[in-house]
């Protein structure tokens, strides 16, 4: 299965080309959000993109190969646990889009259910990454991204294991937040992470 390119097409019909952009990471306790866009040549069917969530790693890993090499246009954004707690994790998604949609080189702007406030036509989708091309490639070069990221964070504090669950809240990442305590890639602003440290103070 392929995303639909419903939005794509239209905007092609008219000549115009669009920024597709999506995140990995905003659900869990640990690590960076990754916010990538994309942007294809008219036309472009690559018959395979689809939303990263859909795929294997292995089939992820070959995307981004891909992605990386047609695209007229692409930015990652890797976005660290310091500046999630400091904005929360809608508002530095909705940064790190922001910024890459005003640096692509377009004016039509699709994202995955964000709202953007710029100069710009933002069209905001829900499932969008099942619904365009651009966000569906914008959503695998962001999880590739992080996964890569989590597998060295892994070699760093293995007692987590980060290569299993990627910072998110799995029963044994709770476990070792509670044997181990927080690391330095921990959001502190999420409870569970915010809920470790108090019990570490008394």
């Amino acid at each position: 299965m392929k995303t639909e390119n419903r939005y794509e097409n239209e905007y092609w019909s008219q000549g115009k080309l669009v920024v597709g952009l999506d995140e990995a990471g905003r659900g869990p306790l640990a690590g960076p959000l990754v916010v990538a866009g994309v942007v294809f040549p008219e036309g472009y069917d690559s018959g395979d993109i689809n939303d990263s969530k859909q795929l294997t790693e292995k089939k992820r890993e070959a995307l981004y190969d891909i992605i990386i090499r047609d695209a007229l246009f692409y930015e990652i954004k890797i976005v660290e646990p310091e500046e999630i707690d400091r904005l929360n994790i809608l508002e530095a998604d909705r940064k790190a889009m922001t910024e890459i949609a005003l640096k692509a080189p377009v004016d039509i702007v699709l994202t995955d259910a964000v709202d953007l406030y710029i100069d710009k036509k933002v069209i905001s989708l829900i499932k969008g990454d099942t619904l365009s091309c651009n966000i569906a490639a914008a959503s695998i070069l962001a999880k590739v991204t992080r996964d890569r990221i989590m597998y060295e964070y892994d070699k760093i504090y293995p007692e987590y294991g980060f290569a299993r669950h990627k910072g998110y809240g799995t029963k044994a990442h709770l476990e070792a937040l509670e044997k181990y305590g927080v690391t330095p890639i921990h959001r502190h602003s999420y409870r569970p992470v915010f809920e470790a440290m108090q019990d570490r103070l008394f």
